[in-house]
């Protein structure tokens, strides 16, 4: 078991809140995590019928055997289940005393906003960040098989599965559970069409217009599919910074994954050896970043405040947010392992639109070197796996 950087996190939050929830894409290691960090507390996983049953038909006499607290797996498998623990939390208030899991983050949050809010920590875990992968020996892979294997527990730790292997049975799996739940979709063949044609968009602007005419579906039923795969971790959105600085911006937000293995998989990248010259590698390798920065800011607990910003003429920086000394850090993204002169203008010109508002601007590439070079901050890649 290897320490996930969001175990610090649950430790803190489980001494003020009652009831803990963890939410976060299927197989990111919930379960473990939860169990690991409260082994004295009882674990029941409501995937099991017969347990379920017993909630359903009995939810009192069910509840009955917890009263000092338990973990609830897949806790929207049972929506009266909120209902009742906000009765058990206000009468007892102890601290840490559920935790929920649940990879369906909007059945959880509307449990949570319905029943348990004021008494709940909402956190999320995603897949292994970089300094969780070299912690279990990984660091010191090759950037395509970073790329291509993805960040799941399943594929980095222990007996490693094949991705190819993995990631078929996880959208099989995805598809049937999930989808049919929610969006109960007929023609699943299209909904995984839609999916991959998301992946062939990672990096992009977000069109849905474009995408939904390409899917053959509606704009209305590929906004619905997009608010799907957003909730279940499967892909985000990243939205553009709002200061405009005397500019016309571009509005609409680029799309990226979750992990770069399940977009892999879904352009049908079957091995490492392909990205080298693979056209979408430079987005690929620009989703992980972007992603690496994700996990970090969830794993502390914090809001992700992530942006981009892009003006009509075409300047822009691939990832943005603000300092806590009120300065914005613009961060510049190339997937190449020479930093060019051609590299350190583009991360000069990253950090213009905001003159002196603008802290040294970042540029991660895919070499190994590091340094300032001309007033931009060139950082490895494989920095990213630092812990600090």
């Amino acid at each position: 078991m290897i320490e996930r950087q969001l175990a610090p996190t649950l430790r803190r939050l489980a001494k003020s809140f009652p009831v803990l929830a963890i939410t976060g894409p299927r197989q990111s290691g919930k379960t473990t995590l939860a169990r690991h960090l409260f082994p004295d507390k009882p674990y029941v996983s409501l995937e099991d019928p017969t347990e379920r049953a017993f909630a359903v038909e009995d939810p009192r006499g069910f509840l009955s055997r917890f009263t000092q607290g338990a973990i609830f797996d897949e806790a929207q498998r049972w929506p009266d289940l909120f209902s009742y623990l906000q009765g058990m939390v206000d009468e007892d208030r102890s601290p840490g005393r559920f935790v929920l899991t649940g990879s369906q983050q909007f059945g959880l949050m509307a449990g949570v906003t319905q029943s348990l809010a004021g008494r709940v920590a909402m956190c999320r875990l995603l897949p292994l960040s970089a300094a969780e992968m070299a912690g279990v020996g990984n660091g010191q892979s090759a950037l395509d098989d970073v790329l291509w294997r993805g960040a799941y527990p399943a594929l980095n730790i222990g007996s490693p599965t094949e991705p190819v292997d993995w990631f078929a049975s996880y959208i099989t799996t995805y598809l049937e559970r999930d989808v049919r739940q929610v969006l109960q979709v007929q023609d699943l063949a299209t909904f995984q069409r839609f999916v991959r044609l998301c992946a062939g968009r990672t990096g992009q602007l977000l069109n849905l217009s474009a995408l939904a005419s390409e899917a053959g579906i509606t704009h209305t039923t590929a906004r619905a599919w997009l608010s799907v795969l957003e909730s279940s971790d499967v892909l985000f959105l990243l939205t553009p910074y709002h200061r405009n600085f005397g500019k016309r911006l571009v509005k609409s937000p680029k799309l990226y994954f979750v992990d770069t293995g399940l977009a892999c998989w879904l352009l049908g990248i079957r091995h490492s050896e392909q990205l080298s010259l693979h056209p979408a590698r430079g987005a690929l390798f620009e989703n992980w970043v972007v992603s690496e920065f994700l996990k970090r800011r969830t794993n502390l607990g914090q809001a992700p405040d992530l942006h981009f910003w892009r003006d009509n003429n075409g300047l822009e920086a691939d990832l943005v947010y603000e300092t806590g000394t009120g300065l914005l850090q613009t961060v510049e993204i190339k997937s190449g392992q020479t930093p060019t002169s051609d590299y350190v203008r583009a991360g000069q010109r990253s950090a213009s639109m905001a003159a002196d508002e603008a802290c040294i601007p970042l540029l991660i590439y895919g070499g190994d070197m590091s340094a300032l070079r001309n007033g931009v901050q060139l950082l490895s890649w494989r920095m990213l796996a630092r812990k600090d």
